[in-house]
């Protein structure tokens, strides 16, 4: 199996213990998704829950007037389908893919009983659930009280936490969906990080040129976020002891 296939390519299957591993391993399909993907909408059944090695996936939250923001965004850290786990049958987001790539697959209903078989298992998925609600507040503190540069600096930083390059293909009409705001916005302060030295921005592809600018120009809500994950991982690496 390729690596980027592996269920150790993904932090919490890596992190299940090696009695568990063997079951949860047979019910693992390896899929690729497609940017753009919708793998659950708002309110409907999540058949799946899907763990990324090298895909992103945004949770997205609609308006009514079509408006749309993303309220966290998942990578190799974690799964989608966090509503599996806490006991509801409907997503409380939209699921979209951000980045192609590869994920493993779980129907909702072999998840859950793996997770009631296993207590350790069950108490990484609640201590990673607990990292990204805090991700989720944290992103609607941020686009309250921050500017749009500061946001952007972040969106950034967390997007290249999740991949191996620093190159991220996207437009800017999709960065104005995911900050919800105005694509003008979007390309003003695109166009300010660029004069700034910390980006390349071509049609579709930004390069990030100096992640250090970056941390220094965006706001502590990357850092929150980012201690929240870390506390998450050291505690799968030490269950892994």
């Amino acid at each position: 199996m390729p690596h980027t296939l592996s269920p150790d390519s993904n932090n919490l299957l890596s992190a299940l213990p090696v009695q568990d591993k063997v079951r949860w391993h047979s019910h693992l399909v390896p899929v690729e998704l497609q940017s753009g993907q919708v793998l659950h909408e708002t309110g409907c059944v999540v058949p799946y829950a899907y763990f990324p090695t090298t895909a992103i996936v945004s949770s997205i939250y609609p308006m009514e007037n079509g408006a749309t923001v993303e309220v966290a965004e998942v990578g190799r850290e974690g799964f989608v389908g966090v509503s599996l786990v806490l006991g509801g049958d409907t997503a409380i987001s939209r699921a979209v893919v951000r980045k192609q790539g590869y994920a493993l697959r779980i129907c909702g209903v072999h998840l859950r009983r793996q997770l009631d078989d296993s207590v350790v298992a069950s108490h990484l998925f609640l201590r990673y659930i607990q990292a990204y609600i805090m991700h989720a507040t944290q992103a609607a503190a941020c686009a309250r009280l921050h500017s749009l540069e500061q946001q952007f600096c972040s969106w950034l930083l967390s997007t290249l936490d999740r991949q191996h390059d620093n190159k991220i293909f996207i437009t800017q009409e999709q960065i104005a969906n995911l900050l919800g705001v105005r694509r003008k916005r979007v390309t003003l302060s695109a166009l300010k990080i660029q004069d700034a030295g910390l980006i390349s921005y071509t049609r579709g592809c930004i390069v990030v040129m100096d992640r250090t600018g970056l941390e220094n120009q965006c706001c502590e809500c990357y850092a929150v976020v980012k201690r929240g994950y870390d506390t998450v991982l050291a505690a799968l690496q030490n269950a892994q002891v």
